[in-house]
């Protein structure tokens, strides 16, 4: 008779905690947010270094839907730190997909690197994982001596050393007082 009673608490108790998540689900309605913060000002180290700070007015937290998100539906700040100089990138709105570590940033997105070039572009992806961007949508690069770079699209790695565009036209300077390079580099 013990162990019957035994079997059958066991069995009401999973049983219990599967209906308590199931319950959980049914509280939420289903359009709104898990949580929400206000004034957020994220830091992130390494080692006892700042590489990121991510400040934002309003986060919202989508992490109860299947394919969770979080959204800053009022723009987001995010500085990068390395080697003691500090690359900005700046949105009027932006979304962060934590399971393909992709972020969406929309609407005057402009990132200004740490050695005074400027992209502005109207939507921008990051892909943090491989660290890479990329956008579809028109942008302009411009750079600190003055040049500048219009196009429909790129895809490059975060640094920008490796950046392939599309559709595109601008101005370069060049230095007539720095020698060519005759050995083909």
């Amino acid at each position: 008779m013990k162990s019957v009673v035994v079997i059958l608490v066991t069995i009401t108790l999973f049983a219990c905690e599967g209906n308590y998540k199931n319950i959980q689900k049914l509280n939420l309605k289903d359009d709104l947010p898990v949580a929400e913060g206000i004034n957020i000002n994220l830091v992130y180290t390494d080692s006892g270094k700042i590489v990121t700070n991510l400040l934002a007015p309003k986060l919202l937290d989508y992490s109860n839907f299947e394919f969770a998100y979080q959204e800053f539906p009022d723009g987001v700040e995010v500085r990068f730190y390395k080697d003691g100089k500090q690359s900005t990138v700046t949105s009027d709105y932006a979304m962060r997909y934590p399971e393909t570590n992709i972020v969406d940033l929309r609407e005057n997105v402009v990132l200004i690197t740490a050695d005074g070039n400027t992209l502005s572009a109207e939507q921008l992806y990051w892909d943090q994982k491989n660290q890479w961007v990329f956008t579809d949508r028109p942008y302009r690069i411009t750079f600190s001596d003055g040049s500048y770079n219009d196009g429909e699209g790129f895809d490059a790695n975060e640094d920008f050393t490796v950046f392939l565009s599309r559709k595109n036209d601008g101005i370069q300077i060049l230095d007539k007082n720095k020698p060519e390079n005759t050995d083909g580099q």
